[in-house]
């Protein structure tokens, strides 16, 4: 009889759920006990409701790994948008002018260059896949401790109860409990700007373009809705995303229509605000014996490239496949030797990465 083996995620955002549904349709699957926890309510998505603010960027390829899961199909289906040409310029310039970067899914030979996609919607696809399955999905419990004990991280809940698994994973986000109880340093690069979102509806089509206009204090994105609408992420100074968030809407709309050129027309407000702090930052070390961080937990990259949700999720592909192959191997998944081929895979890629958009 195969032994089996204990994995925690701690995490149930999209990488964390990732993981799991990886880990489930691996080929030693059988040996797994899939346990998920978070702190936050569990996710509720109705198509009915609202286009959530929060939404990915989400590359073919990404999509392609969300399709092998049996995820993409109803994600897609639900309300996807996909955007074939992305344009860039400077404030110095002007859209149509010649210094503008611009991306053609045609001159790529694809259908298109990706899909903005809300963070619910593919949280939604994933728990619907692992409910039928043999995990453990437990929200609103939060961890109060983790602690090395032997060779294994103990894991205290808030209710007291505890868990002592193979492989602990952290996929609970860039403050990650997880890491910092490990002690794992993390190198951070803070940014003296506010991304501020808000969902406008445009006089003039999108034309299932993502457009991103560089300004003094930082770019102001329009992603192309389903519904016809943009959503507009823009990277400025604390104050003015605090002007944004409390001025009237006509007033609000009329600062992004200035900001973005006019470049959709004359823009209204068509949904909420919201405001977070940016920054990026490094993990020292992705694995420990017992230990693996994923996600955010392991880096947090600045939002212009749009590339935070599709590093994660390849995270959350590397690893699980590493486990599958130490699995089959007859090796144990939470030995730190089978966990650095995973930090050799994810390190060197994520770090140049965040270092490439840190010099944008």
């Amino acid at each position: 009889m195969n032994r089996e083996f204990d994995i925690l995620i701690a995490g149930g955002g999209m990488v964390g759920l990732t993981v799991a549904l990886a880990l489930l349709q691996g080929d030693a699957n059988d040996q797994l006990r899939i346990t998920v926890v978070d702190a936050g309510k569990r996710p509720s998505f109705s198509p009915g409701q609202d286009v959530s603010l929060r939404v990915s960027a989400i590359a073919s390829g990404t999509a392609s790994l969300l399709a092998r899961l049996g995820a993409w199909d109803s994600i897609a289906e639900t309300r996807v948008c996909p955007y074939r040409d992305m344009k860039v310029w400077d404030a110095s310039g002007s859209v149509e002018g010649p210094e503008t970067l611009r991306f053609d899914a045609a001159d790529f030979a694809v259908p298109q260059l990706g899909f903005i996609v809300e963070n619910i919607l593919i949280q939604d696809a994933l728990l619907s896949l692992l409910g039928a399955a043999n995990v453990s999905i437990n929200f609103e419990t939060p961890i109060r401790s983790v602690q090395k004990c032997a060779e294994r991280y103990v894991v205290e809940y808030g209710n007291g109860e505890t868990m002592a698994p193979e492989l602990l994973i952290g996929a609970d986000g860039a403050a990650s409990f997880v890491r910092n109880s490990a002690g794992i340093n993390v190198r951070s690069w803070q940014f003296p700007q506010t991304a501020f979102v808000t969902h406008l509806q445009p006089e003039s089509s999108h034309r299932n373009t993502a457009w991103q206009r560089f300004l003094a204090n930082g770019p102001v994105a329009l992603l192309p809705l389903r519904d016809g609408r943009v959503s507009t992420v823009w990277t400025t100074t604390p104050q003015q995303a605090e002007e944004l968030s409390n001025v009237a809407e006509d007033q609000m709309a009329a600062l992004l229509t200035d900001a973005t050129d006019s470049v959709l027309g004359n823009l209204s407000a068509s949904g909420p605000r919201g405001s977070f702090p940016l920054k990026s930052q490094h993990a020292d070390r992705y694995v420990l014996d017992g230990l693996a961080l994923v996600g955010d937990a392991a880096h947090a990259v600045h939002p212009l490239a749009g590339q935070g949700a599709n590093l994660g999720l390849v995270d959350a592909r590397v690893l699980a496949a590493v486990i599958a192959e130490a699995l089959a191997a007859g090796e144990h998944p939470g030995d730190l030797p089978i966990l650095r081929r995973y930090e050799r895979a994810r390190k060197v890629a994520n770090k140049s990465m965040l270092h490439f958009i840190n010099g944008l």
